[in-house]
């Protein structure tokens, strides 16, 4: 069952993947995997750099589709995808031979060896990949990098059989490691550089989705990686949790950081930020007094699901720790590593540790147990509680207004606050429902979680930092917008949604006018795209002495954007992406665009000063601009309307669609996998759709949580219930929604328009004409009107064509 879904997800990820021209090129179907390795926390960034090179070397295969170096530049991480991978024909792509993949790995395991020892510094090509090349054999980084992990990016399903009986299968692979001797301060140092071996194939990547983004449980084996066990004393055994004490060596500390780097944080505690404040005070105590050490820290906090354990006369010994996580006390990790890389002897330093090990709880009563944990222990320094789960409050404020309001040309977009959502929905449609859903949600409608961040930072002066992307720039727009420290914290309502979409409008016209291979401008779009951005608020908006900004409003009215603003953002960036090349102090453009210095040497030079104070940017700024003082006034005025929420209902109507039968068919398919509780809850939701009756907020929770599960355990079951959706509900919320979104728009009044759809309906004798002026009075008040009276209003709407 499991490789028929890895299978079917497969083909997802092709189509996803497909250029303008319906091609597959690699670089393609990479870009669409790395959303899922950050969502899994293999990497910090989705900022891929792609510097493809295939060649044979001495009858070495080389190959390598790009890297990313990682927020806190000890890591190297290297992409290779197999080629072949993604045009198998489905006999073939079921792999349970490790020697198939070890073979491409070591294309990508050639190249870093030559690499590091120089064998490749006279190769012809330029760009990215020679600036790699260069850093790789350079003593700077010999010095920089401690790890290199290699990510083999593979299609396929990896199995293992017995018999006729397949089964998934995950596979590792084994450590190399290479020695080096490089000068530093003139100094010869001797070093090993780890070589990691990762796997992302078919069955990683449905993992992610099923699991709805979440972070991939690390497991630390103490005695099989670090030759240790951790003596410690049980301090605690509640009802959910044990409590164990104990001393930890630096030295395991140090190479748990090397091995797996940020991935051993919990994701609501911010990573390492270098050594100021308190962690100047941890490298100071490192290098003067390590065995005081124990005395001066706070300690670490860690979580972990389960845990295996041994007692040896009487002593507690725990061998290995699952899902592992550090919740308070990261920075004394990171500290700890990087003060040993810059020579400082950790050997004498102790860290006092207490390991939590959750037991009877739930995924989500996990989840809150860490959070609680993480926020309220953490005191090495201030630490802004920020939400980065699909349940933030503002994530759930933005999905009900992507629910509710509506584009002027009568679309909507659709926001994936989870992992898999879109996915999801598709899947239970049937292929006549996925059809109508791709065509009313096409992919440049769509944004998600992690790009949510990215497209609102970049209206701003910081494109370094959007540059950077992952878990950074998500915080960040977190922050902006919610955080309780926050005093300026934004409003999440109509006007932050249009100009929301208006922002995300630019940002995707951007990357369209700027283009992809041979089409492009040129090799640095995901730099060129912010900085260009950046480039028009800072001229506008970022401007205090300028009385006028930019219009976003106008994308949002045009749901795009006109011919001359496409060719004058066209030729502004061909000038940053000249200037990017022209300015940066590092033959690798694309890390050094994540730099400040970068940003402000562009936008402080001449080129970009005299291209603003153009004839033709002076025209631009004047037909794209509005006054500050009109905007707020605009704005204000907007906000005067109780906005209305239609999320819930808009969920009722789903489910409502789905038909009795469906949740019928659900309920006799699961019968023996369900409990008591769980099948009358299914057959009360399908007695409330038979009678077209309201579903309470118990029923429609439940609902979603238990299609999420059935995704996860029983995918099958969905495609055994083949029921044609009923759609008349579903067109007339659509109709009532866009009815209300045009009356806001034209500051027209509600219950006046929809009374006069009720005298149309009523002159038409159709009955039931009355519940125009309910669903008009609701409205008005910022209710959403319910199932019931969208039904008696489906009698009218059904008779109306071209909804």
């Amino acid at each position: 069952m499991e490789i028929k879904e890895y299978l079917k997800y497969r083909v997802d990820l092709l189509n996803e993947s497909k250029d303008e021209d319906g091609f597959i090129n690699e670089t393609n179907f990479i870009n669409n995997i790395i959303p899922s390795m950050l969502d899994a926390k293999l990497i910090d960034t989705e900022d891929f750099t792609e510097t493809y090179y295939s060649t044979e070397i001495d009858g070495s295969p080389i190959k390598i589709n790009g890297y990313i170096i990682n927020d806190s530049g000890e890591r190297l991480q290297l992409f290779i995808l197999n080629d072949e991978s993604i045009s198998l024909d489905s006999k073939n792509l079921e792999v349970s031979i490790k020697e198939y993949y070890e073979t491409i790995f070591k294309r990508a395991t050639n190249f870093t060896n030559k690499s590091i020892k120089g064998h490749l510094n006279d190769i012809q090509d330029i760009g990215a990949i020679n600036a790699l090349i260069n850093q790789m054999s350079s003593s700077l980084g010999a010095d920089q990098f401690d790890v290199v992990e290699i990510f083999l990016i593979s299609a396929t399903a990896t199995v293992t059989s017995s018999g006729s009986i397949v089964q998934p299968k995950r596979m590792d692979f084994k450590d190399e490691k290479v020695k080096i001797r490089y000068t530093k301060n003139r100094e010869s140092i001797e070093k090993e550089i780890l070589i990691l071996k990762r796997l992302v194939d078919l069955n990683f990547l449905y993992s992610v989705l099923i699991s709805q983004g979440n972070r991939e449980a690390l497991t630390i084996n103490f005695e099989e990686q670090f030759d240790f066990k951790i003596e410690a004393i049980k301090a605690a055994d509640e009802t959910n949790f044990e409590s164990y004490l104990c001393v930890l060596p630096a030295n395991i500390l140090a190479e748990l950081y090397k091995r797996f780097s940020s991935r051993l944080l919990e994701k609501n505690v911010r990573s390492f930020l270098q050594f100021r404040g308190v962690n100047l005070g941890m490298r100071k105590t490192l290098t003067k007094d390590p065995e005081k050490f124990i005395a001066f820290n706070n300690g670490l906090t860690i979580t972990a699901s389960n845990k295996e354990i041994e007692t040896i006369k009487d002593k507690i010994y725990i061998k290995s720790l699952s899902d592992f996580q550090i919740v308070n006390g990261g920075q004394t990790t990171a500290s700890i590593y990087f003060s040993q890389k810059d020579g400082i002897d950790v050997s004498k330093v102790k860290v006092m540790a207490k390991i939590n090990v959750a037991k009877n709880v739930s995924e989500e009563d996990l989840n809150e147990l860490i959070s609680n944990i993480s926020e309220f222990s953490n005191s090495q320094s201030k630490v802004t509680t920020v939400d980065l789960r699909s349940r933030n409050p503002q994530l759930n404020k933005i999905k009900a207004l992507s629910e509710s309001i509506i584009t002027p040309s009568g679309r909507k977009w659709f926001f994936e606050k989870s992992k898999g959502e879109f996915n999801t929905k598709l899947r239970i449609a049937g292929q006549s429902g996925k059809n109508r859903i791709e065509k009313e949600y096409p992919k440049e409608f769509r944004f998600t979680k992690e790009q949510l961040g990215k497209y609102y930072s970049s209206w701003g002066d910081e494109p370094y930092k959007v540059k950077k992307g992952g878990e950074a720039i998500f915080r960040k727009f977190l922050e902006d917008v919610g955080s309780e420290e926050n005093e300026k914290k934004l409003n999440i309502d109509r006007n932050f949604y249009e100009l929301l979409i208006s922002r995300i409008i630019l940002f995707k016209s951007l990357e369209e006018i700027h283009g992809t291979r041979n089409n492009a401008i040129g090799q640095l779009r995901s730099a060129v795209v912010p900085y260009t951005m950046s480039i028009l608020f800072s001229k506008t908006e970022g401007d205090k002495r300028n009385p006028y900004t930019f219009d976003l409003a106008k994308l949002w009215a045009k749901e795009g954007l006109e011919d001359d603003l496409k060719v004058y953002l066209k030729e502004l960036m061909i000038l940053v992406n000249d200037l990017i090349k022209k300015y940066a102090k590092s033959d690798d453009l694309g890390e050094y665009s994540k730099k400040k210095e970068m940003w402000d040497d562009i936008y402080n030079s001449n080129e970009i000063k005299d291209f603003l104070n153009t004839d033709k940017s002076n025209k631009i700024f004047n037909k794209y601009s509005i006054s500050k003082k009109e905007l707020e006034k605009k704005l204000k005025a907007n906000s005067k309307n109780k906005e209305v929420d239609f999320k819930f209902l808009k969920d009722s109507v789903d489910i409502h669609s789905k038909t009795p039968e469906f949740y019928k068919k659900l309920n006799s398919l699961l019968w023996d996998n369900l409990t008591d509780n769980e099948r009358n809850k299914f057959s009360n939701i399908s007695a409330l759709i038979q009678q077209n009756e309201d579903l309470t907020t118990d029923l429609v929770n439940f609902e979603n949580n238990q299609i999420q599960k059935i995704r996860i355990n029983y995918p099958d079951v969905l495609d055994k219930i083949v029921i044609e959706e009923n759609t008349i509900l579903e067109n007339t919320l659509n109709y009532v929604v866009k009815k209300y979104n045009s009356c806001i728009e034209k500051g027209e009044d509600i219950i006046s328009n929809f009374d006069k759809i009720g005298m149309i309906a009523k002159a038409k004798g159709i009955k039931y004409d009355s519940v125009f002026n309910e669903i008009g009075k609701k409205l008005k008040s910022g209710e959403a009107p319910n199932v019931k009276q969208l039904y008696y209003a489906s009698n009218y709407i059904s008779t109306i064509q071209n909804l």
